[in-house]
Parts: structure tokens; sequence; C-alpha cells
């Protein structure tokens, strides 16, 4: 039922200015000819439906208006966390885009399936913020995640897991669900970020190595110790403004923390053999990770020496090949300080998913290990990375390389005077 104001906003909009025009008609009458009368009922058709629209747009709105306010009441708006579990494949990435459709993005399958679940209002699905709306990690394009975790405000319905999940696609998942304080934020209250990157075994294949054979790679025990012997060399701060884009040497926020890196031994997956690396640190920028395994790659293999990731944190600009985005998974985000201050006060779940623990693994072996696994053996994304590997030149800088092309056209240049 129509409220008063809403009823004055009705009749000021479209029924007052079809009562002005039936006096109209009322006066005109008498002095119109059959032809000129005929168009009039034509008009006054036109008008009336477009009244007649009009008053239902209205209605619908008022009756949105209303809903909404009967869920406020039934199902008051609190601060939450969700645990999100999803394979990457055919998403670009987590970050939602909004406007562009055709670049399909988790976030747009999340927001969309808390709008059918009545989790939020559907006039805020384009406008996150007014939910408090915030990820703990961007994910690129195809990346997996198996423990990202999102704060927003949300409508607390009944068996509000069950009816998020249903309306989304089998490969994104809500795991887990936690009250917290009101002013919480995933992304800065987030103390360290574990990732991991799994990869077939023959990328620290020898580069002379046929890789028509990788299925019958195996890796050997001292290729493996020198790998981690590289990877432990990340741990601690430096600069990692080349192994991400468009930071420079005296860019702050090039400077990260590591505080572990290294590979598990490896296991078999059909006839293939895979291995899994784990990095956990204060946090991670664009490309920074996938840098980091393609430069040790890049070592083993024999294309660098071992001197270039220490000059990779001087100021010269480095050329550091990226491996592929196909294995990386984020892991686990960590709460430490908040868990310290929140944890133990009795009115707040300390935030870690110990219980949730069986459902990620059986996520993983779902979804996300097969999917990568699969395109791997379908794609080569890793075969195909390898073969660009010598392209790179690791002995010089960017500046250096500058110079060696200046002078090579020079040369040429006087050949041919």
């Amino acid at each position: 039922m129509l409220k008063i104001p809403h009823l004055l906003r009705a009749l000021t909009n479209a029924q007052l200015l079809h009562f002005n025009y039936k006096g109209f008609q009322h006066r005109s009458r008498c002095t119109m000819s059959q032809g000129e009368l005929l168009t009039t009922m034509s008009t006054k058709r036109v008008n009336e439906e477009a009244i007649s629209v009009e008053d239902e747009q209205i209605t619908k709105k008022v009756k949105l208006e209303e809903e909404n306010v009967d869920n406020e009441k039934k199902y008051p708006k609190k601060k939450v966390v969700l645990l999100v579990a999803y394979s990457g494949k055919g998403y670009y990435g987590m970050q939602r885009n909004t406007g562009t459709s055709q670049f399909r993005t988790i976030e747009d399958e999340l927001v969309s399936a808390l709008i059918k679940s009545g989790c939020i209002p559907e006039n805020h699905g384009d406008e996150m913020k007014k939910m408090s709306f915030q990820r703990c990690a961007r994910t690129d394009k195809g990346v997996s995640a198996a423990g990202q975790v999102v704060s927003l405000k949300l409508r607390l319905i009944e068996d509000i897991m069950e009816n998020i999940n249903k309306h989304l696609p089998a490969q994104i998942r809500i795991l887990g669900f936690k009250r917290v304080t009101q002013g919480f934020n995933s992304k800065n209250n987030c103390d360290a970020r574990t990732y991991s990157y799994m990869l077939p075994t023959v990328a620290f294949a020898p580069k002379d190595y046929d890789t028509q054979k990788s299925a019958a790679f195996r890796l050997d025990p001292e290729t493996l110790t020198r790998a981690n012997s590289l990877f432990s060399l990340y741990k601690g701060t430096h600069n990692f403004h080349n192994f991400t884009s468009q930071k420079s040497p005296q860019d702050p926020s090039a400077r990260r923390y590591i505080t572990e890196m290294s590979c598990e031994e490896p296991f078999l997956s059909g006839d293939s053999e895979f291995a899994v690396i784990t990095v956990r640190g204060q946090s991670f920028m664009l490309h920074q990770i996938r840098k980091m395994i393609g430069l040790v790659i890049a070592v083993i293999k024999g294309y660098a020496k071992e001197e270039v990731l220490e000059r990779s944190w001087g100021n010269d600009k480095v050329d550091i090949p990226r491996a592929p985005g196909l294995g990386l998974v984020l892991e686990r985000v960590h709460f430490d300080r908040y868990n310290q201050r929140f944890g133990g006060d009795g009115l707040h779940q300390r935030l870690d998913w110990a219980a949730e623990e069986e459902s990620i693994k059986g996520f993983k072996k779902a979804h996300i290990y097969p999917s990568i696994v699969d395109t791997e053996s379908e794609e080569h994304s890793m075969i195909s990375w390898m073969a660009s590997l010598p392209i790179h030149d690791y002995e010089a800088s960017a500046a250096d390389r500058r110079e060696k092309d200046q002078k090579q056209e020079n040369d040429v240049g006087n050949e041919s005077d």
C-alpha cells in the first residue's frame, strides 16, 4: 500500500497531468473538427499509457523501498568476513571492473550471489562501498585462491553460507563466515599473505633437456636443494622494484618483507611430476611472486648467474622473466595482530580457519589442483614460457642494453656510409 508522501509524489508526477488534460479536452471538444478530435483521442491514449507505465514504475520503486525497510528490520546489517575459495580459470582476476561485463571476475559472481540471496540490497550492487566491501588480496587473471578473505556489511539471513553458495558456480565457494569488529578492513588488518605455486618439475630441467619428454622428467634431490638455497635468499627485506612494473628504485613501496620461501618435495599427478613452492610475505606487488620464481628457474637452468639475485635488489633495472600465472594460488591470509587484540576478549572470534581446514583441502583437491594439472597438460604454458628464457639479457641492466643497442645502430650506420 502506497504511503502518503509517495502517493502525493505519484499524483504530482503523473496523474495531475491526466486531470489537467481531461479538463482541456472538455473545453475544446465543441470547437474541434473530426480529424482534430481523432488526433486528440490518439494523444490521450498515448498519455494514458505513459501515465500507466510511470504509475507502475513508482509503485515498484515504493514496494522495493518498503521491502528494503522490512529486511533491514528483520536482518540488520553486521560487519563480517567471508572465507572464499575459487579456481581462477576463465576469470579476469578477483577485483570487479564495473561496466565491463565481458571481463568477468570472481567479485562479479560474488556480488551477484549476495544480491540473489538477499544478503545485500539490489541497489547497492554497483556501489559496494556502501557495504564497506574490501578484499584482502587482488589476484590476477587465472590465479586461484583457497583462503581469500573479504570483509563487508551483510544482512545476517538464515543459513547464510548455504544461501550464498547456491547462487555461485561450483568453482567458487564460501567456506567460512565470522563476525568482526565494526572498523575491520580485510586489506588493512592483514599482517601477511601465503601463496603457493604449483609447477611441473621439468621447469628445473637443464636448458638442453628435450621438452618433448617433459612427462618423463624427475627432479633430483641435488637440484631441489639448490633451488631451496636460492629461494632462501629472498628472505628478509629487499627492494623488489625489478619484480613488478613501473616502480622506481627510490619508491619506498618497492621494499617488501619475505618471511618464508621454499619448494616442497615433488609428487606425481598422472604421468607428470609436479612440485609446490610456498612463499609468505607481508604483502606482494603485481607479478612479484611470478618474477621471483621465474628468476630462480632461469638460474637453475643455467641462463643466469646466481649473482643476478643480489643485483636485482640494487638500483639498476634488471631484465627478469615472469613465470606463468596458472599455478599461483592464494593459500592463506593472516591476521595475527587482530587476533592478539580481539581474539581473546570473549566478544569476538579469532580469524583463523582451523575448523574449515578439511573443506579447504577438499576444494583444492576437487577444483584447484585438477584445473592446474589439466590446463598445463592441454596448453603446456610452462614449456612455452621456458622457450622464451634465452631472449632475456640477464647480464646487462636496462641502461646497459640501451647503450649496447645504440652502439650497434651507430656501427651499422658507419658501415653504410
